[in-house]
């Protein structure tokens, strides 16, 4: 659970201050984004980042609220951090020339990685629970 409350309440504030960001950090969000996901030019700026947040505020919520299973949160946690690996592989300059060391712009980007292995321990450790308890009844 404090993995959750922590990671939960971290991304439940980035989605909070996405909602009540300006204009330039819009265009700045959405910047970065398109540039790893073309598709994402079709989007206007500030419906890009308002979506985001909208998003990130779920998430947050379902990882701090006990009653979400954390095989869907971190199923939830693992796809979003999926995305945000994307973009640290695909934006030029975030990487080392040849592998996946960061530069120093990259470290941002390269430390959401760690959710993704937060997010699959939280998914492996729930199936992990649901097995053993069906081997317990077997």
């Amino acid at each position: 659970m404090p993995v959750r409350l922590i990671v939960g309440a971290f991304v439940l504030n980035s989605g909070l201050s996405k909602l009540k960001g300006d204009e330039e950090a819009a265009e700045q969000t959405h910047g970065m984004a398109q540039t790893a996901y073309p598709v994402l030019k079709s989007q206007s700026p500030q419906e890009f980042t308002r979506n985001l947040a909208r998003a990130e505020v779920a998430l947050g919520t379902a990882l701090i609220l006990p009653v979400v299973p954390s095989a869907v949160a971190g199923a939830a946690l693992t796809a979003f951090a999926g995305g945000l690996t994307g973009l640290y592989l695909r934006i030029p300059g975030m990487r080392e020339p040849g592998g996946l060391r960061p530069t120093t712009q990259g470290i941002g980007l390269a430390k959401d990685t760690w959710l993704i292995g937060i997010g699959t321990a939280l998914l492996l450790e729930e199936l992990g629970r649901a097995r053993a308890k069906r081997r317990g009844r077997d």
